[in-house]
């Protein structure tokens, strides 16, 4: 992102925002499916219908995550 083109550094800032954002999601299914999987161990009748999942980043959660770095990088 060394770029001086303000148009890169918005590509970048994007592409880092859902990077941060995917790894979350990522993060958090997997902490969800190892939660779900324990608990069928321990009890066969678990009802995996209560596990709750993350929800996927939107566009709209991506670019809320971009402007968050931007004003980051902003500051001085």
């Amino acid at each position: 992102m060394s770029s001086n083109n303000p148009y890169a550094l918005r590509a970048g800032l994007l592409e880092q925002a859902q990077g941060i954002l995917m790894h979350r999601y990522t993060m958090e299914h997997d902490k969800a499916t190892q939660h779900m999987h324990l608990n069928l161990e321990r009890d066969k009748t678990f009802d995996v219908s209560t596990v709750t999942y993350p929800t996927f980043p939107t566009t709209e959660d991506i670019i809320a995550e971009a402007e968050k770095l931007y004003s980051f990088v902003q500051k001085k």
